[in-house]
């Protein structure tokens, strides 16, 4: 099937089913409608609306100021515009507080958007707040080596896995949160050899993002793959365009050409 052949939406038991025929999931975020729809006719297997439109959206310098609203708002957008991808809201800063908390706000999300899943970041400390989402009937995709929510406890952004401590406690996480219930699981900034260890350990797909190329499947901010930043991609993305000087060239051209085109406009006094 081609990816611009029409068909219905992909379902936790496909990416489950992709998992086990070893198919690799490809995952990229969106905020809009318009993208969403590129992503998925470009054949996306599912669309995360993330947080991270803080930082690439709405011009935050971190994920945390995101609120509920902005999510639900720019995931009802993503809804409206993919058709066939599975679609994965960020739960934001503040909305994980406690399992009652998490419910809440996860039934407010599905039901206002309709969208097939939540991701929560955080590892043994979610782990009840991920039962008892599932418990009520709600998917769940985890998240855990570097979780940006958590970018002032952790003391910045840096790889994670690298000594036994670390090592271990991730093992014990993804394989918590497969237990407590999550259908897949995001590994950013995983060491490579630590990210297949636990991909291998698991029934359940991993999503990794700067995690090396041994996961089940790979995440990636939408604007790092096309080049639509201001500033330099993470090390770890590859830029496929550069659609940012695109729109720079495409906007000077008009400017310059309304402006030769018009030439002086005089002013004209009125006689009081």
């Amino acid at each position: 099937m081609s990816a611009q052949t029409p068909s219905k939406r992909l379902t936790t038991r496909d990416i489950a089913a992709m998992r086990q025929r070893g198919e690799t999931v490809a995952m990229l975020t969106a905020y809009d409608a318009t993208m969403a729809a590129l992503v998925d006719m470009a054949g996306a297997d599912m669309i995360l609306i993330g947080d991270s439109l803080g930082n690439v959206v709405l011009g935050y310098d971190s994920t945390l100021p995101v609120t509920l609203d902005d999510m639900i708002r720019h995931a009802a957008a993503v809804k409206r515009g993919a058709k066939r991808a599975l679609l994965v809201c960020d739960l934001p800063f503040g909305a994980v507080t406690d399992p009652q908390t998490a419910l809440v706000n996860a039934v407010r999300v599905l039901k206002e958007t309709g969208v097939e899943a939540v991701k929560i970041e955080g590892g043994l400390s979610m782990v009840p707040t991920v039962e008892r989402l599932v418990a009520h009937g709600v998917a769940v995709v985890g998240h855990i080596g570097l979780t940006p929510q958590h970018v002032h406890q952790m003391g910045g952004y840096y790889m994670h896995g690298k000594d036994e401590a670390s090592a271990r406690r991730l093992r014990e996480e993804a394989k918590a949160l497969e237990a407590a219930g999550a259908f897949a699981i995001v590994l950013e900034c995983v060491t490579p050899a630590l990210a297949a260890e636990i991909t291998h350990s698991l029934t359940i797909p991993t999503i990794g993002i700067g995690s090396g190329k041994d996961c089940a499947g790979q995440v990636l901010v939408i604007n790092d793959l096309i080049g639509l930043n201001i500033t330099p991609p993470p090390s770890f993305a590859r830029p496929r365009a550069d659609v940012a000087s695109v729109i720079r060239t495409a906007v000077a051209e008009y400017v310059a050409e309304t402006k030769a085109e018009r030439g002086p406009i005089p002013l004209v006094l009125r006689a009081d």
